[in-house]
């Protein structure tokens, strides 16, 4: 008697790239960044600035990925406060401008009152003194009246133009937009001329504000770094392209994220943790994800082990 052969057992599974959930959490980021780009309008940031805020606690406790939902968290409180202080600042320059100005009218009042006829009479010069005293004013004192003298070197100045060194209104408008995004959070040089073009800058503007802001892009990339490090895990090559996709240069990416300070093996540990706490793996199979990830094979290993898996 004799029996069929059995079929050929299934392929091992294959190591997927887990995406986990993210919907609350993107949504938080994106609510956030659009209360950031409207904090100039009082009370509409607020309510946009605590959805974000509110988005990503909830993201948080969904366990959705962790550096999308603070940075929701962030952005929309640093929304509803610079709304706060744009409020309290408009509010102190109206108050300053119903002010009446009463400096100007003494002056104009007190003036004539001085001077009495029998004064002016005896103040005004004879027509000998008038004919004596017009020959003296030599042609070159009437005809240059607006030059003026150095001080130290005793020749003729003059005033160059201010348009050139100091750009247009629409491009100091974008100056100052640039300086106040940079005070709170950090940018590439072509990152942040596309955040100044989505404000509705033309490119030349935001060119010139770029180019004419003071700054390190060099620290500029050492402080995205460790934000991103703050929210979540990365690998060394995974964090330097995250910082060329930024906009970054591939030597600034470097020296940044060789000159922070961390940890790659705890980087690792972080990782795989945030991996199992989304989904089920194998012990090989969550080396291969973390080595897929860019850290090395020790690295992957070590960052397994400390999970006890």
């Amino acid at each position: 008697m004799t029996f069929g052969s059995f079929p050929p057992p299934p392929p091992p599974p294959t190591v997927l790239d887990v995406e986990p959930r993210k919907g609350l959490a993107v949504a938080s980021l994106s609510i956030g960044i659009l209360a950031l780009a409207l904090c100039f309008l009082p009370v509409l940031s607020v309510l946009i600035g605590g959805a974000a805020v509110a988005l990503g606690i909830i993201a948080l406790q969904k366990a959705q990925p962790k550096g999308l939902s603070w940075t929701g968290i962030v952005t929309g409180g640093l929304g509803v406060i610079i709304s706060i202080i744009v409020t309290i600042a408009g509010a102190s320059s109206l108050n300053a401008d119903s002010q009446p100005a009463t400096s100007p009218s003494p002056r104009t009042s007190t003036t004539p009152v001085e001077n009495t006829p029998d004064e002016t009479a005896s103040a005004s010069p004879s027509p000998t003194e008038t004919e004596s005293s017009t020959p003296s004013a030599s042609p070159s004192e009437t005809s240059t009246p607006d030059a003026t003298l150095d001080p130290e070197t005793a020749q003729p100045t003059t005033e160059a133009p201010e348009a050139t060194s100091s750009g247009t209104v629409s491009e100091q408008n974008a100056l100052q937009a640039a300086q106040s995004y940079l005070s709170f959070t950090a940018f590439s040089r072509t990152g942040l001329i596309e955040q100044l073009e989505y404000e509705g800058f033309s490119n030349a503007d935001a060119t010139w504000a770029v180019d004419n802001v003071t700054v390190n892009w060099g620290d500029q990339a050492a402080e995205m770094a460790e934000t991103y490090l703050d929210y979540s895990a990365f690998s060394r090559t995974g964090l330097i392209d995250q910082l060329e996709f930024e906009g970054f240069s591939n030597q600034d990416a470097v020296e940044a994220v060789d000159n922070v300070s961390v940890d790659w093996n705890e980087q690792a540990a972080e990782m795989a943790q945030d991996y199992l706490d989304y989904s089920s793996f194998s012990r090989s199979g969550l080396v291969d994800q973390l080595v897929f990830e860019g850290f090395s094979q020790e690295q992957a290993q070590y960052g397994v082990d400390q999970t006890g898996l």
